[in-house]
């Protein structure tokens, strides 16, 4: 090993940035090799801040931080570390939650200044991959205009939801997000900049879409837009047991009676659970829905019922009050290991409901729940999004938020997320690769089944060095 590359991947925090830069500058010279972009920061604050995410529970110190002005930043940095054989994890918001955006001695690419939304049209926008959707949305609205599939929190930035997928209250109707990208700039592990769609590069396309950031590092993004709805008009409604959420869910979805669809089992601070459907109606000022009409037949406790009529822009900005509940009391900071998954609609209710008895509140702490709604699939189109194939699938989400940052509730919760999963997949459910436990590469080889094969060659074309996202460990 060189001695300025054994340097680089053993340096502590006192090692300076002209130490390093020296040594590398020296090796360049020697073997016609791309120097380290001088924009790498060696800081130990900027290194410490990108050696945790949002889920609290890995910590892994990258050796240095790249925060790109371009894709040019990027490839650059990318040539470099072909030549040193150094890993590279592309972050977002940092909102990963089991260290998958961040890497141990290598670099951390912080794509939060790559933040220009640079042309909105009546059926697209492109945007940087850096942008968070919340800031998308505030400019698209302006125009009238909205991405079809919104997350519950819009903190998350547009390149890191394209690299899991990106579910939300309307993906019924519009699939994941990654279903409405039209196309996309990429710099792969190999440091090449290429644009890709379903007509140019379409096996990068389907590789970076929903394929954990294994082939390339999005820089760029077209994604669809639609006509923005004014007003929505939201129903909480509220049950006594599990089986009569679940078939007022089922009834609902089969006719269509609401826009968005959500549902969830909440502590009810007792130790048992309170059952929750969560359905929203967009319309428009001049025609209201007929609420009647809407909740005709349903069985829920209906003096419970919480009816709300918000803006358009409201109603997607309504986690937000959430976040800030959280952050007041001192829990958004705390670990947050959560299980997400899809689960066969021919067995939720069975799988769901074993589950459930042997749960408690404790089981997601004071302010978690559980996130338990069907989809529709036919909507759903991206190759790399794994769904149990059938017609209807149930979102099963942990949302753990645990009352204190205790290490030994966190680790327990993240050993019985593993337990849970495999239940979950013996019985046909699948993961929604964001999950708090570890992944060995044979589980990601199931995961993606009759896409593995593709995942597999986009990897060897794009990156044969396996650089790219070591937090995922899929190869």
């Amino acid at each position: 090993m060189p001695s300025d590359r054994r340097m680089f991947l053993s340096a502590g925090l006192g090692v300076t940035a002209a130490a390093l830069a020296s040594g590398l500058t020296t090796s360049a010279q020697a073997v016609d090799r791309p120097q380290l972009p001088g924009n790498v920061s060696l800081d130990p604050e900027v290194r410490a801040a990108a050696a945790h995410d949002f889920g609290r529970l890995i910590h892994r110190q990258p050796c240095g931080v790249l925060r790109p002005a371009s894709a040019a930043d990027i490839a650059s940095l990318m040539r470099w570390a072909k030549g040193e054989g150094v890993k590279v994890a592309a972050r977002g918001q940092g909102h990963s939650i089991y260290g998958r955006a961040l890497v141990e001695n290598g670099i951390v690419v912080d794509m939060g200044a790559m933040n220009s939304i640079r042309d909105i049209k009546a059926d697209r926008v492109v945007v940087d991959a850096g942008v968070a959707w919340k800031d998308l949305l505030e400019a698209t609205l302006a125009q009238g205009l909205t991405p079809p599939v919104l997350t519950n929190y819009l903190g998350l930035s547009i390149g890191g939801t394209i690299a899991a997928g990106g579910i939300g209250a309307a993906s019924s109707r519009h699939g994941m997000q990654t279903d409405n990208v039209i196309a996309l700039d990429v710099v792969t592990g190999e440091g090449n900049e290429l644009s890709c769609s379903a007509a140019e590069n379409p096996d990068l396309f389907n590789a970076v879409r929903a394929g954990l950031g294994q082939c390339g590092i999005v820089t760029r993004a077209t994604l669809r837009l639609v006509r923005a709805p004014e007003r929505i008009r939201r129903f909480q409604l509220f049950y006594r047991d599990f089986p009569s959420l679940a078939a007022d869910q089922r009834r609902v979805l089969s006719e269509g009676r609401f826009d968005q669809l959500q549902g969830a089992i909440l502590p009810d601070g007792n130790g048992g659970w309170r059952y929750q459907l969560d359905g929203a109606v967009a319309y428009g000022s001049s025609s209201a829905p007929d609420d009647g009409a809407v909740l005709s037949g349903l069985s829920d406790e209906r003096g419970a019922a919480v009816i709300a009529d918000l803006t358009y822009h409201e109603d997607a900005l309504a986690f937000g009050k959430f976040e800030n509940l959280l952050r007041s009391k001192g829990q958004w900071s705390n670990p947050q290991p959560w299980l997400l998954t899809f689960l066969r609609g021919s067995n939720a209710e069975r799988v769901a409901g074993d589950i459930l008895a042997g749960l408690t509140g404790d089981a997601v702490g004071p302010f978690g729940r559980i996130a338990l709604y069907p989809l529709l699939t036919g909507a759903f189109h991206t190759p790399l999004v794994r769904l149990p194939a059938e017609d209807i699938v149930f979102v099963f989400n942990l949302i753990r938020i645990p009352a204190s940052n205790d290490a030994a509730t966190a680790e327990r919760m993240v050993a019985e997320n593993r337990t849970l999963f495999d239940r979950i997949r013996e019985a046909g459910g699948v993961l929604y690769p964001v999950s708090a436990f570890a992944m060995s590469p044979f589980d990601w080889e199931i995961h993606f089944g009759s896409g593995w094969p593709q995942l597999r060659e986009a990897k060897r074309r794009y990156d044969p060095e396996h650089l790219l996202a070591p937090g995922y460990n899929v190869f």
